[in-house]
């Protein structure tokens, strides 16, 4: 072979490697790109996220927006804001004031050994009923169901007080009333399958709406507001002229305790 083949031949050998390399280069170059946009719509889709998160985090829940709608008072009610509820003959001498939280396993305990015999005090005349319910459960294990309940209660107090006593005791009983942790009454279904044991709630057809529609749910957060600014602390709580009578823990305890306290 002459030195000028040879030389020729190195020549050819270098420019193919000197192409390899830009065309390895260029290879590369393409897949550094490739990653770097992929990184970058990584980035931009991580921050999208979150923003989308902090975004609905910031918006306000269905209990914030209830909180600012058109205040629809019950019938059978008085005060400013309709969170005055006094269930009773107007003759009746004196009131006991009852504090409940739907969900609150110790009023479950309570009104199922002294709420019929409540009734039929109230229904006697021997005093009147105010109530005032609570919501204090639904931030303390979380959940809906103290504030649903206490909206459907406001349904059934607009459709009477027979109603509202019967429908509170049937969310109490013992088939109905759920563990504390198990937040049932946040169920429109489940309050209305409770309303459904109660001759003048069953196929009420206003009722049904009013609960569905959360009519009430504005009323149900003042009426907790109205229990916060109480005093009261704990449910159920029961009070008459302004003194607290320790909570029964049965019918006969609790007649026994009424008496002296309407006694003064």
């Amino acid at each position: 072979m002459s030195a000028r083949n040879n030389q020729a031949n190195k020549a050819a050998a270098r420019e193919r490697l000197r192409a390899e390399r830009e065309k390895q280069a260029k290879k590369d170059k393409a897949r550094r790109q490739v990653i770097v946009a992929g990184a970058v719509a990584a980035v931009l889709a991580l921050a999208g996220g979150v923003g989308y998160l902090v975004m609905q985090a910031n918006e306000p829940g269905y209990w914030d927006k209830a909180a600012k709608a058109e205040l629809v008072k019950p019938a059978n009610t008085t005060g400013e804001d309709g969170t005055t509820v006094v269930i009773g003959k107007p003759e009746a001498p004196k009131t006991l004031e009852l504090y409940e939280d739907s969900r609150c396993p110790a009023c479950a305990s309570f009104e199922q050994a002294s709420g019929e015999q409540i009734k039929k005090d109230v229904d006697a005349g021997k005093y009147k009923l105010q109530y005032v319910g609570a919501t204090f459960i639904d931030n303390a294990v979380k959940g809906e169901g103290s504030r649903n309940a206490l909206s459907a209660l406001g349904a059934a107090l607009n459709v009477g007080p027979e109603a509202f006593l019967e429908f509170k005791a049937a969310l109490y009983s013992k088939e109905l009333h759920p563990e504390e942790t198990v937040d049932s009454f946040a169920k429109d279904a489940y309050l209305l399958k409770v309303a459904d044991t109660v001759p003048a709630l069953k196929g009420n057809a206003e009722f049904k709406k009013a609960v569905e529609g959360g009519t009430y749910d504005r009323w149900a957060i003042e009426m907790s507001k109205s229990f916060d600014k109480s005093g009261v602390t704990g449910t159920p709580t029961l009070k008459m002229d302004g003194k607290k009578i320790n909570t029964p823990d049965s019918a006969q305890a609790f007649t026994e305790a009424i008496d002296k306290a309407l006694k003064g």
